[in-house]
This record gives structure tokens, sequence and C-alpha cells, in this order.
């Protein structure tokens, strides 16, 4: 039997920002914003950060609190330590609108900033940031007060946030390796991939049973993705209701994670072809040779275009001009280059994606002390996402729960 009674749902108290880019990219960040709040009674929120690549901003957030405001009444008379709906908006920050340049950081917001200002509060407890969009906040902070890298606990949804925020996440990986950090790149899905889904714990039939018409926050959830269950940032919260937040490789809501010694990452100073290899969520990290340029190094001068999406490529100095790609599927790819330089419009080549592998995650264990990521071996993948059983197991488990929140959203207590 597989215990995992700790956790907030058991009475422990966690320091919690949430970064999230909600109204951006992803729109699921809607549905995990509602499921936070209707469980907001259970943390000491100190954040809620807008960290959005291309759209969203805070406003998006203050949205979701609006709604809560709405079902705040009948929550309150179920734990008096929901917050005030003010103090929500009033801890509500803009992060970061632009991906990083180049070197992992750029201007500070006022999301980073807030960052620090809470690490720096005197308190004995670790302040939780779970990053449900990009990194960059977090590694301006980082890089403007190096000094509270120890009160951090990261945990991150990588995958295709990863994909987009490379940059901050390699200046992260370089120079906080000992950063306290769960790099999750395919477990999140446990939340929505396998698992009980049966009757009325199907992704639909869930939402349509126990959140619409269900309160405020319920109809504003099932109105979203179709009314289909993804919450893919979700389980970063969940991992602080039940399990045991501080050893990561237990069993918990959140999921379970190995410890490890490297990060994969291939860098070529050439054009690749389909012999290179590169493994599902490694760095790909591609040299060009151009002219030498009078010119910013943070500015993007050509982009990578994979699969019809273009990612920035800047000069950094010399005759050398780099790009970053992370492919989040295994198989074939191809990529070509834009750009007004000459040089560097039209390169082309490809490149093999393959299965992450334990040989890529050894080799500097004392460089990396505190980084987590996810479970690779095959009974625990929901095919072919590693380590999302260690979240589908407890599918019925939290559903349940979620249930009854809706419940009080919906009801007072009699």
């Amino acid at each position: 039997m597989i215990h995992n009674s700790g956790g907030a749902l058991a009475g422990e108290r966690y320091r919690v920002i949430v970064s999230t880019d909600i109204g951006g990219s992803d729109p699921d960040d809607f549905q995990s914003m509602a499921h936070y709040l209707l469980y907001s009674d259970l943390f000491d929120t100190e954040g809620l950060i807008s960290s959005p690549w291309g759209a969203g901003t805070a406003g998006d957030i203050l949205e979701v609190i609006g709604h809560y405001k709405t079902d705040y009444p009948n929550l309150r008379t179920h734990s008096d330590r929901y917050p005030e709906p003010d103090y929500l908006r009033s801890i509500t920050k803009q992060g970061t609108m632009d991906i990083a340049p180049f070197k992992g950081y750029s201007q500070s917001t006022e999301g980073s900033d807030w960052i620090i200002q809470c690490a720096r509060k005197e308190d004995n407890r670790p302040l939780y940031v779970l990053v449900w969009g990009l990194l960059e906040d977090v590694a301006q902070a980082l890089h403007d007060d190096p000094g509270i890298k120890d009160k951090l606990r990261v945990y991150y949804i990588g995958g295709p946030n990863k994909k987009w925020g490379l940059n901050a996440y390699e200046y992260i990986r370089e120079n906080f390796p000992d950063l306290w950090i769960i790099e999750n790149n395919s477990t999140y899905r446990g939340w929505f991939v396998g698992g009980n889904q049966e009757g009325d714990l199907g992704n639909l039939s869930f939402v349509m049973t126990h959140a619409l018409h269900h309160g405020a926050l319920g109809d504003y959830f099932a109105k979203h993705l179709g009314g289909v269950i993804k919450m893919g940032d979700t389980p970063s919260v969940t991992y602080l209701m039940k399990g045991t937040p501080e050893e990561p490789e237990k069993p918990g809501w959140g999921g379970s994670f190995v410890q490890v010694g490297n990060r994969p990452k291939a860098v070529f100073h050439r054009n690749t072809t389909e012999k290179d290899e590169v493994e599902v969520f490694a760095v790909l990290e591609l040299v060009f040779q151009g002219p030498e340029l009078d010119r910013d190094t943070e500015e993007s001068v050509f982009t990578l275009v994979v699969d019809g999406q273009e990612f920035e490529g800047f000069y950094c100095g010399g005759t050398e001009y780099r790009v970053r790609f992370m492919p989040k599927s295994q198989g074939s790819w191809t990529y070509t280059t834009k750009s007004r330089l000459p040089e560097l419009d039209g390169q082309s080549g490809a490149f093999t994606c393959v299965e992450e592998t334990p040989a890529g995650r050894i080799g500097e264990e004392a460089r990396y002390p505190n980084w987590w990521a996810d479970v690779l071996d095959p009974e625990h993948e929901e095919h072919p996402h590693k380590g999302a059983k260690t979240v589908s197991m407890w599918r019925e488990e939290f559903l349940r729960d979620f249930q009854t929140r809706f419940d009080w959203a919906l009801h007072p207590r009699k």
C-alpha cells in the first residue's frame, strides 16, 4: 500500500508564488487558476505573477479572481482561511512579456522584483515558486539577487513551456545548477491521460457533472477547452497538497521524480543531418557563422523555423550566431532559417529526436544536487509520457476531492 498522507491537506502550510502564462500560449492555465483558487485556503499565497509570451497580462489573473469573488461568500463558510479577493488582487503582478535574449535575462519586471521581495521575507519556510509558463521571471530574479537561491523551491512545468523559454532555462542551468528544482516535462500529463476515467471521472463527464453550474468558478472552468479537463499545470499545486514535497522521489498527487546529475544538451557548429541525434526535451543549440556586426547582442537577428513555428536566434559576437530549440517528441525534425542577413537566410538541416536516456542524466552529480526530473522507467509511463502514471494513479482520489470544492462554491455550509 502506497501512503502519501503529508502535504497541505494534512495541515502543512506552504508559501507559494504562482508564475503563469494564463491568457498566453496555453489556455489550460485558466482551468489551473480556477483550481488553485478553490484550494487557496490551504496555502500562504504570496504572489500571482503573469509571465506569458505573445499575449496575456495580469488582467487575465484578475478576471479569474473576479469569479472567485462571486464564490467567496460560500467558500468562506467552509474554511475561514480563504484569502480576501482584494488581497489576491494586491499580490497579482505583471511579469515578463517577452522571451529572454540568448544570455537568459534582460530587464527586471514587477514580477521578478516581487519574487525577490518575497524570498527576502523573514520566514524560515522555503518559498515554492510554481512555474506554469516561462522561467524568465525566475531567471531574472536570480540574476538580480543570487542570494535568494537557497530560499526557492521551483516546480517547473516544462515540456512545451521549456521549448519557448530555453534561454532563461539555460541561464539557470549554467549559473544556478544547485537550485532546488523539479523539471516536469511529461509527468504532468497524468492529470488528463490515463488513470480511472470511467463514468463521471472522464475528462469531459467530470466537468459536465461536477463543475458546470457549480458556482462562478465552476462555470468559468467549464467554458474553457470545450469543457474537457486539461489543467496541465495543476500537478505543481497538488504536489504540495498531498505527498512529501521536501522529498520529490516519494509518491504524491503531483507525481514523483528522480534526482539527475546532468541535463541533456547537444551543440552543433554545423548544419545537422538526420544522422544527428538529440534526446527528447534536450536543448539543441545550433551555431551558425555570419558577418561581424556592430550591434546589441540582445537583439534577435534571425529565426529558426521548425514545424511552422519560429524561434529567435541571436548574434553572439565575432562571427557567431546561435539559436536554441527543444524537440518535444521522437522522430525526424527539419528546420530552416530566416533573416535579412544573406548568410543567415535559407540555412537548413535535420536531426532525429530519440528517447531520453539515463546516460544523459549522469556525469555532473556534484553540480546538480537538487535537480529532479521525470521517472524514465516504462512501468511509470502513460505511453509515451514518461512518469505520467505517478500522477494518474491518484486520479480518482484527487478528482473526488476536487468535486467537493466545486460543491463548496455552490452551497454554503449548513
